[in-house]
């Protein structure tokens, strides 16, 4: 009886303390408490009497004994197992709906449910042990950042790089390979392994239609010449479409709008060909617009000189000079008057206004006989015939090394120290045959904007009055005068350095490429000449007529009439560069 009466005080008191337990944990659910508390104390009464007749003691506080709940011996019991049961219930009060427009809210909203977000992960995990390579870790990286997990996203794309630091270039690889765009080739599986090779190889020629060759220019230009000008697609689906009062004009109309623009500015007139396929078609293919763009003084041939025009010194030329020059050009048959002008024994003299309208006449005339024998169209002539461009200016930048003295109170690593000089040659060409030319070691930046006729006469002659000014690199410019060989004319032997031409690329068809410049020089009895060829710089398809080929500089003594030859050795060509507050080009 005693044994009975402790096992039945010990049961009680377990049942106190199993009820004790359950009333801190599961409070708000009494009935269902005391429920569980009765079966489980049912059944540790039943394995309490099975150990008894065992012969074994019992133990309350192992874990065996014990249900989950109960598992820590020391403290309070963890509620983890009580919490899962009452989220598998009323999993609605725990877990919401989310909003995709908002960022994720989380999933533990208090710290008795942090054991939740633990348990999740944990389940949640055995999914990214599946991941192996450094693609898989930036897949489901990619999976992560588009549901809206930036933090776990993060971190699989950093173990992602670590381990390879090339996964993007080999995810793209993976899902957008470089034939993707190509039609696959059908082919039948083959039967045995002596028909796989003549199936490979007759699939090869299948594949080759599906790459077309390249639409040539005048093919896409054909196929625009039937297209309108469509006015704006509205915004909105449905709503009707703005007003497009030029896609209305004749082609007679439209045309003479763009004759207007490309004689104000022909780069505005070029890029109306990026409005629309219509406008574009009209640049390409409207040649009597280059025509008059070739013929105008604006910025076709009618602007250049090919003969001087000025002094050295921008003074008119006089009487005398001009005879000279007539006689040069009948002499050298590059220029013909008539059809038998030279053989007039003493023409009269003309005057400055007669003399210049001759000059022009012949200039037309000139042009006009270039197209099409030489040049296919008038666009083709107003892109590669060499020609001088007045809204910018010509910079040729000249780097050499020399050395320098050491120092004795400077330490210098190896041998002396080695000096990088740079300085700068800079050409300005003026639409009435004049230029000004400038050595100097300032930067273009400093440079360009005051290279202008009134800062030349605003610093000429002066040494320390307008030096704080930011013009005063102009002290060393000079003035001079430029003009361009005639079509066809050769360059006279003796005044080009030999092989100053190498390197300098193919010469124009026309053969008026050659440019040559008179300047002032460093006295009042030397004068410079510069030999240039005129050229292009860049692709086929970039800007022409950029670049000056520098084949020869001279010096010439007016005292003596003796010629002398700079050798240049570290030349460089001259490039064009467009300055804005030039304008056109005065």
């Amino acid at each position: 009886m005693s044994s009975g009466d402790g096992l039945d005080s010990e049961l009680e008191s377990f049942r106190k303390q199993w009820l004790s337990d359950l009333s801190t944990q599961r409070g708000p659910h009494p009935a269902d408490t005391a429920a569980q508390s009765s079966s489980s104390a049912n059944q540790r009464r039943r394995q309490s009497h099975s150990r008894r007749h065992d012969g074994s003691q019992p133990s309350f506080s192992s874990s065996s004994a014990r249900p989950g709940p109960l598992k820590r011996t020391n403290g309070p019991p963890s509620p983890t197992a009580a919490r899962r049961a009452l989220i598998l219930d009323e999993g609605s009060d725990y877990v919401g709906g989310r909003s995709f427009d908002e960022p994720a809210p989380p999933l533990i909203v208090s710290s008795e449910a942090r054991t939740l977000g633990s348990s999740i992960d944990a389940a949640a995990k055995p999914n990214e042990t599946n991941l192996v390579s450094a693609l898989d870790h930036y897949e489901k990286a990619m999976e992560k950042e588009a549901e809206g997990n930036m933090g776990d996203s993060l971190q699989l794309y950093r173990k992602a790089y670590k381990m390879d630091h090339g996964v993007e270039r080999r995810y793209r690889e993976k899902h957008f390979p470089a034939g993707a765009s190509k039609a696959p080739v059908a082919q039948a599986p083959p039967s045995s392994t002596a028909t796989s090779a003549p199936s490979a190889a007759s699939a090869q020629p299948a594949a080759e239609p599906e790459t077309a060759p390249p639409r040539t220019f005048s093919e896409l230009l054909s196929g625009f010449a039937t297209l309108q000008i469509e006015p704006v697609v509205p915004e909105v689906e449905g709503d009707r479409f703005l007003p497009c009062p030029i896609a209305d004009l004749p082609d007679e109309l439209l045309t003479h709008i763009m004759h207007d623009i490309a004689v104000a500015d022909v780069a505005e007139y070029v890029r109306l060909s990026l409005v629309c396929k219509r406008l574009a078609y009209l640049v390409a293919s409207e040649q009597r617009i280059w025509r008059r763009v070739c013929l105008g003084p604006e910025f076709g041939f009618a602007g250049m000189h090919y003969r001087w025009s000025r002094g050295i010194e921008w003074d008119p030329l006089s009487a005398d000079s001009e005879d000279e020059q007539d006689d040069e050009d009948n002499s050298s048959g590059a220029v013909s008057d008539g059809p038998d002008d030279s053989a007039a024994p003493s023409p009269p003299r003309l005057s400055p206004r007669e003399r210049a309208q001759r000059r022009q006449a012949r200039a037309q005339a000139t042009t006009l006989s270039l197209t099409p024998s030489v040049y296919p169209t008038w666009k083709k002539m107003f892109r590669n015939r060499p020609r001088i461009r007045f809204d910018g200016c010509y910079i040729s930048t000249v780097n050499y090394v020399r050395s320098g003295q050491a120092s004795t109170n400077q330490l210098t690593w190896g041998s002396a120290p080695i000096h990088i000089v740079t300085y700068y040659r800079y050409l300005r060409f003026f639409r009435d045959g004049t230029c000004i030319s400038l050595l100097a070691s300032n930067p273009p930046t400093e440079v360009v904007h005051f290279m202008t006729r009134e800062a030349l006469r605003l610093h000429r002659g002066d040494t320390t009055q307008n030096n704080h000014l930011p013009s005063a690199a102009m002290r060393l410019a000079h003035r001079g005068r430029w003009k361009l060989s005639p079509p066809g004319h050769s360059a006279v032997p003796g005044t080009r350095a030999a092989g100053g031409s190498a390197g300098s690329g193919p010469g124009a068809p026309s053969g008026d490429d050659e440019l040559s410049i008179e300047t002032e020089g460093v006295g009042t009895k030397y004068i410079f000449k510069m030999d240039l060829q005129v050229r292009s710089a860049g692709k086929a398809t970039a800007s022409r007529n950029n670049k000056l080929v520098l084949s020869g500089f001279y010096s010439y003594n007016k005292l003596t009439e003796d010629w002398a030859e700079f050798l240049l050795k570290n030349n460089k060509p001259f490039f064009f560069s467009r300055v804005r507050s030039y304008g056109l080009g005065d």
